[in-house]
C-alpha cells in the first residue's frame, strides 16, 4: 500500500486557485501576510465531511477575527461544491481538484481501506500556514467532529 507523503513543517506551502463564499476566484498567493488553514477532505455531502466543514462554519467568526483563512480541498467538481456550500451555508472557500494537481502537491493521496476494500484516495489532512507561507503544523489524522476546536486552540497559541 502506497504511503503518502506529507509536506514537513517550515515546508513552503504549495499555492493553488480556490473559490471563496461570494464564488471570487483566488489564488493563496494574495494570502501571504495572514495565516491560512488548507483542510484536505474526501468528498462533500458525506458525514464526516459535513461534520467537519460544519464545524469551521460555526467558528469561522472566531477564525476571521484571528485574520485566518480556512480553504478545504476536495476532488470534487464546481457544481458538487456550489450545493455543500448552499447547503451548508459555508463561509469559506472551496478548492475545485478534478485533475488530482492540489492532493499530489500536498502529498496527500494514496492508499485508503474502506470495509475491506483498498482503494486510492484523500487521506483527510490538513495543514496550518504561517503568514510567509511555511506550514507551521500538520494534522495527518483528524477527527471531523473536534478538528475545527483543534485548530483554533492552536492557532490562539502560535499567535
Amino acid at each position: 500500500m502506497k504511503e503518502i507523503n506529507l509536506l514537513d513543517v517550515g515546508a513552503d506551502a504549495p499555492h493553488f486557485n480556490y473559490m471563496d463564499a461570494e464564488g471570487i476566484q483566488h489564488e493563496t498567493k494574495e494570502l501571504l501576510g495572514s495565516w491560512w488553514l488548507v483542510y484536505f477532505y474526501p468528498k462533500d455531502n458525506t458525514p464526516g465531511c459535513n461534520k467537519e466543514a460544519c464545524g469551521f462554519r460555526d467558528l469561522h467568526p472566531d477564525f476571521s477575527k484571528m485574520s485566518l483563512t480556512v480553504i478545504g480541498v476536495s476532488c470534487d467538481s464546481e457544481k458538487s461544491h456550489l450545493k455543500f456550500r448552499s447547503k451548508f451555508n459555508l463561509p469559506f472557500g472551496l478548492a475545485t481538484d478534478e485533475t488530482k494537481e492540489i492532493v499530489h502537491r500536498y502529498g496527500i493521496w494514496g492508499k485508503k481501506k474502506f470495509m475491506g476494500k483498498i482503494y486510492e484516495g484523500i487521506h483527510r489532512v490538513s495543514y496550518l500556514i504561517n503568514n510567509e507561507g511555511k506550514i507551521a503544523k500538520v494534522y495527518p489524522k483528524v477527527k471531523p467532529p473536534e478538528h475545527a476546536s483543534q485548530v483554533l486552540d492552536d492557532v490562539r497559541d502560535f499567535l
